[in-house]
């Protein structure tokens, strides 16, 4: 079984993506930092590659989405409670992001979610572990 995640994602400004991400409060691991890319640290073992798109290019033969005009992925990130969904919704918000899918309150489950500069979609969630229907 893996130990790690990374995630890649291309970015038209490195710059402008780390200076967004460090106002939400993720870290860098400057180890991986140069111009063209640096790893954003979400948890212990889950990692952003946030790539200048030049450089992301060289890793695939496929075109790169326009994530402001089509869905790649749905980035989802769990946190600790209903405020802390809140809370990093509405600075993401605050810092240029853009509101998705509304919200859902399921009971056991409260979930936003935002654009981010880049139009990649990230879900943040809340789920209380022992309510019924719970994973």
């Amino acid at each position: 079984m893996p130990t790690r995640i990374f995630v890649n994602l291309p970015v038209k400004s490195l710059d402008r993506s780390v200076a967004f991400f460090a106002h939400l409060g993720y870290g860098f691991d400057l180890e991986f930092t140069n111009e063209n890319a640096t790893c954003m640290v979400v948890g212990d073992n889950i990692f952003v590659m946030l790539l200048e798109e030049s450089f992301f290019q060289t890793f695939t033969t496929k075109p790169i989405a326009d994530a402001h005009k089509t869905t790649e992925a749905i980035l989802c990130i769990g946190v600790d409670s209903r405020a802390a969904v809140d809370s990093l919704v509405d600075k993401a918000i605050a810092f240029g992001a853009t509101a998705s899918g509304g919200t859902r309150d399921l009971g056991f489950m409260y979930q936003r979610g935002y654009q981010d500069l880049d139009g990649h979609l990230w879900e943040v969630l809340h789920m209380e572990q022992d309510a019924e229907g719970a994973p």
